[in-house]
């Protein structure tokens, strides 16, 4: 990770489990130096090694427990253990997450156990991570899940992790200059069911709303026509359309 770099690396671009050569979610954020990781599901930590073979980023932030964006956690935990901690066994992992994550590396990983890997916070107060102001959004998901926005001077991204439609969305994204959303579902399910996952064509009205510049679109179901989806997006949102795929690096 270099010192003097704005980027977004794509780590892991579907939702569920992960299509043959890809990954679940996953991204690496990097400014001035500080690299900080949102979500690490199923087959990203092979991926964020590459990306940062000359040091482990500095912080750790996972949406919600489901495992398609916290398993790899337990292979970074790992990681941690055996080279910073080896020379350092005190160094803790900055880890902002609900408290049903940890329950989960637990079962994955009791020794070491996470308490010992990770300085962990909960994800729903705002905090400082690095050189961002870490700002969380409660959004519908299956699970407690938060979007959460890193701003530094000069720079805003936006992540919802996994949502349905909600007024929240806007505030997240609000003029940031990457808005990362949820675009799992092909089509919309019936008038009046629970909604707790979105539609391409929703992420795009939901960055317009937001007055976003770009637009990333992730977390793809298994099997979606990505192509068809960024078209969707286009046709409610001005800006520029961007694709989730693994290994993409977007300079911010």
């Amino acid at each position: 990770m270099g010192d003097a770099v704005s980027r977004m690396t794509v780590l892991g671009s579907c939702g569920a489990w992960p299509e043959p050569g890809r990954a679940c979610a996953g991204f690496l954020l990097e400014h001035n130096g500080f690299g900080v990781v949102l979500d690490l599901g199923y087959g990203t930590a092979s991926r964020l090694f590459a990306h940062c073979r000359d040091r482990l980023p500095g912080a750790v932030v996972v949406t919600h427990e489901h495992p398609d964006h916290c398993a790899d956690v337990t292979a970074l935990g790992r990681a941690w253990h055996y080279t910073v901690q080896a020379d350092d066994p005190s160094a803790r992992l900055p880890l902002h997450c609900t408290p049903g994550t940890i329950r989960r590396l637990e079962a994955m990983e009791p020794r070491p156990h996470p308490a010992t890997l990770f300085d962990v916070h909960d994800l729903g107060n705002p905090a400082d991570v690095g050189p961002f102001r870490l700002t969380p959004y409660p959004l519908p998901h299956h699970q407690p899940n938060f979007g959460v926005r890193l701003s530094a001077p000069g720079l805003t991204v936006a992540y919802t992790g996994d949502t349905g439609p909600s007024p929240r969305l806007a505030e997240l994204g609000r003029d940031a200059d990457l808005f990362i959303c949820d675009a799992t579902l092909r089509t919309p399910p019936p008038e009046g069911e629970p909604r707790y996952l979105m539609t391409a064509a929703e992420a795009g009205q939901w960055a317009a709303e937001a007055g976003a510049p770009r637009l990333l679109l992730t977390h793809f179901w298994p099997g979606t026509n990505r192509t068809e989806a960024a078209e969707q997006a286009r046709a409610e949102f001005g800006g520029e359309v961007l694709v989730a795929e693994e290994d993409l690096v977007l300079d911010l």
